[in-house]
């Protein structure tokens, strides 16, 4: 049998770092966006020893978070997995597109095995932790739209809040791909994250809007010191025609300002994507077509 199943990108704009022993509880707190751009897995399942096979944009790879994730799904079933998923984004510049390519893939083959969604949801985020490739990538997305991680992990223990705006979105890839796992490995960046996403957070709290996590974003960049020369120059030149910021975490810029404008100054800086935000979350695709 074979199911498709598509899960936005998320981008994340300020976050805290909150671990506890519990996966399901851990994660973190902050804000971004799901947006239209994302990742499209189609997943095959039939007998075998549980092998999962993974290739990214027609490419066969090792790609450990969506392997584990569907391993989380299938547990000890005697079956092999073949995953074939296409990113509309690149891969480590703050698209959240291991989780994108990991739920569409965990939400596929749930579906196959006739599992609810919250399996593929938990698979997902386990998978993200024990790469520590993202933190609160996957509650985000449970939810889809703008939001706002006011407690960290999934659902019933997460608490992921919507905030309603419409914004065209504006994304720039400037240099090379950034490790998620060496900041969060980083005792002194994680430090300056810390210190820095818990006053954001904190903040939010008391003006849930996408103004104000764009403006806390810009101060988070700063801030916690995570941009590159190249990223802070970008974003100010966005800045000309409407909010900006980096996207965490990545060599990459998002920008909610004027998209002609922006797309237009910053494609002469790096590479662009135009993308709106995306309301529906993980979902499947042409479920009625679905074949034996």
């Amino acid at each position: 049998m074979t199911v498709k199943a598509f899960c936005p990108g998320h981008i994340t704009g300020f976050f805290q770092i909150c671990e506890h022993r519990d996966p399901m509880r851990s994660g973190s707190r902050g804000a971004g966006l799901c947006v239209s751009l994302g990742a499209t897995s189609e997943v095959r399942m039939e007998e075998g020893n549980g092998e999962v096979i993974v290739r990214i944009n027609g490419k066969e790879e090792r790609a450990r978070v969506t392997e584990a994730a569907v391993s989380n799904v299938i547990l000890q079933r005697s079956v092999d997995v073949y995953v074939d998923t296409v990113q509309d984004l690149p891969s480590g510049q703050g698209f959240g597109m291991s989780a994108a390519g990991a739920l569409s893939a965990a939400h596929a083959a749930s579906e196959i095995l006739g599992l609810p969604f919250r399996v593929a949801l938990r698979a997902a985020h386990e998978a993200e932790l024990s790469n520590r490739t993202g933190l609160g990538d996957v509650a985000a997305l449970s939810r889809g739209g703008i939001t706002f991680r006011r407690k960290e992990g999934l659902p019933p223990y997460g608490v992921v809040d919507r905030i309603n705006a419409e914004p065209d979105v504006v994304l720039c890839v400037i240099g090379s791909p950034m490790a998620t796992a060496d900041v969060l490995s980083d005792p002194e960046k994680r430090r300056a994250v810390n210190e820095m996403g818990k006053d954001c957070v904190k903040r939010m709290a008391l003006s849930p809007t996408l103004a104000t996590l764009m403006k806390l974003s810009r101060e988070f960049m700063t801030k916690a010191k995570l941009a590159t020369r190249e990223v802070e120059e970008a974003v100010r030149a966005a800045e000309e025609y409407g909010p900006a910021s980096m996207a965490m975490l990545g060599n990459s810029v998002f920008s909610v300002g004027h998209v002609q404008d922006t797309d237009r100054v910053l494609s002469e800086i790096g590479t662009t994507f135009r993308c709106k935000v995306d309301w529906r979350g993980p979902r499947l695709l042409g479920s009625k077509e679905h074949e034996e």
